[in-house]
This record gives structure tokens, sequence and C-alpha cells, in this order.
């Protein structure tokens, strides 16, 4: 045999650790991932792209515009008369200003007329939504008098008339990937899932709601949410769930 050199001896050893450690990578990465095919399949599912029609794409957002300044002209005396009774029965502020996820999760300011007080206990803590929601703030939220102040959201562009409704930020984590969904359109002032039980549903129930309304934004089927809107709050159906003053607090799914 001919004597090999111990600086080839070096590289041949060098090569050998280099060959086990790519191997030792790509079992880990297969082993956490999968193939090349699935993880890349995968992400194909985690990055479908909102479709919009030639509806929601050109006509919805001048549409919600045209109706929001028209309601807030036609309704303006209703508000006004609301914030007053607001300052009277409440006190100040008129309005309730909370951040909310819109479009792709982008937070903006959302404006209702308050319906509960701020009582505190010892510690300072409010209490629970039960206790200080008022008899006034009851017929607000049964009449959905309170949302009119969103009317300028919609203004504003940072909601819709139709969509689904704009929840808690702290739920944006909580959401998995089939609810996530629900914020590929802008939150509405009314939605598929408020005409179809409001908050007597389980938060699944109006996940899913929400979801069949993003597969299906049409000009009809605005129209038609908006009709069974106005029997939904002339019939007050489904203004709280069957064990909160509202709605139960969205914590995850099991």
């Amino acid at each position: 045999m001919f004597p090999i050199k111990m600086s080839k001896w070096k590289k041949v050893l060098s090569a050998i650790m280099t060959a086990v450690a790519g191997g030792a990578a790509i079992f880990a990465v297969r082993k956490k991932y999968g193939t090349a095919e699935k993880k890349s399949s995968a992400y194909q599912a985690e990055a479908q792209v909102h479709k919009q029609g030639i509806y929601e794409r050109y006509i919805k957002r001048p549409q919600d515009f045209c109706c929001a300044l028209a309601a807030i002209i036609v309704l303006s005396p209703v508000m006004a008369i609301t914030a007053l009774l607001v300052r009277i029965k409440l006190g100040t502020p008129i309005l309730f200003k909370q951040e909310r996820p819109g479009l792709n999760g982008k937070v903006f300011t959302l404006y209702k007329f308050r319906t509960m007080t701020d009582e505190k206990d010892s510690e300072g803590n409010l209490l629970p939504d039960e206790v200080r929601l008022t008899s006034f703030g009851k017929l607000l939220r049964s009449t959905s008098l309170d949302e009119l102040p969103e009317l300028f959201n919609i203004l504003n562009g940072d909601m819709s008339v139709v969509g689904p409704r704009p929840l808690l930020v702290k739920y944006l984590p909580l959401y998995n990937e089939h609810q996530a969904r629900r914020h590929e359109v802008r939150p509405g002032f009314t939605g598929y899932a408020q005409v179809h039980g409001r908050n007597a549903i389980s938060w699944e129930e109006k996940f899913d709601l929400d979801v069949e309304y993003v597969d299906h934004v049409t000009f009809l089927g605005d129209w038609r949410i908006i009709f069974q809107t106005v029997r939904t709050v002339l019939k007050r159906e489904g203004i709280s769930s069957e064990t909160a003053a509202t709605m139960e607090e969205f914590k995850g799914n099991a």
C-alpha cells in the first residue's frame, strides 16, 4: 500500500464528519417537518391568500362608505339623544373606546356608546360585566344603539357594514389556523354570525360562520344579512349567552 500523508487523512476525516453531520441534520429536519414535498404543501396551505371577487374588490368599500355616511346623517338625531342619555345616566366618558383587530389583524380603535358603569372592588379591579351592566345599558345593547358610533369606523375604513364582528386583541394568539381566517376581511357592523344566533351560539359555531362568510362575500349575501339584522334587532334575539351578561370569554381551543 502506498503511504498517505497526514494532511490527506485530515481531509478525509473532515469530509466524513461533514457528511455525517449533514445526514443528521437532514434526518432531524425530516423528523420535525416531514419530507420536502409535505413541508411545501403545508406552507402553501398556511399561505392561502383570500381571493376577492369583483364585488369585494371594487364595490364593497365604496358601498360601505356611502351607507355609513347616509346612516350617520339620518340617525344623527338618534345618536345625539343617545349620547345625552348616556351622559345623564352613566356619566363620562360617553364613548367606550377599545383596541380591536381588523383586516389582517391590524389593530384599530373601536367606538361604542358606553353601556356599563366603572364600578370597582376594594382592590381597584372592575366588577364583573353583569354587575356593571345597567338596565339602561341592557336597553342600548338589545336595540344595538350602542353600536352606532361604529359607523365612523366604517367611514374611516377600519370596518365594513357586513363582516365578522371585531373581537378582542388578546384573542389573536388563541385562534387556530381556521379561526384566524376571519381576519381576511374587514370586521363588520353586523355579520353572518350575528343573524344566526349572535351571542347565543358557541365560539366554535360563531367562528365557523365567520369563515363561511369570508369564503362567500357577495352583493346579495351582504344585503340579505343587512335585512336579517333589522329583523334580529327588532326581535332582540341572541343578545346574551345562557351563562353571561354578554358572551363568555374565549379561552382558546381545547
